[in-house]
């Protein structure tokens, strides 16, 4: 084993840090270019109408409007839509409440 000064381990661990550096600023070079060319394609192919990622992502499709009298969906899980409506009229019924004033998300049956 060689005995090697401070100033020459300092010096090779500089030099394996420009190395990696160097190879990272490479790869962001790559992937760069690769992006150009994948949207340059994708241009390409729709026409020249390409329409901005920002445009799109500023533009939510509008949710649907629940039908008059309903607060929303409902997900059942391992229950049949005939028991989850006696279990929503009960619930109804015990809180002395009109049924579409409540909001059911999900149902689901206990194990």
């Amino acid at each position: 084993m060689e005995n090697i000064s401070i100033g020459t381990a300092a010096g090779l661990s500089l030099l394996g840090f420009l190395i990696v550096f160097i190879v990272l600023v490479l790869l962001m070079t790559i992937i760069y270019v690769m992006g150009l060319i994948i949207k340059a394609v994708n241009t390409k192919k729709s026409g020249g109408a390409e329409i901005p990622a920002a445009a799109a992502a500023a533009a939510p499709a509008a949710p649907p409007v629940p039908a008059k009298g309903s607060c929303g969906n409902l997900t059942l899980v391992k229950v049949s839509d005939r028991d989850a409506a006696m279990i929503m009229a009960i619930t109804a019924d015990q809180l002395n409440t009109p049924l579409n004033e409540l909001r059911f998300i999900s149902i689901k049956e206990a194990e």
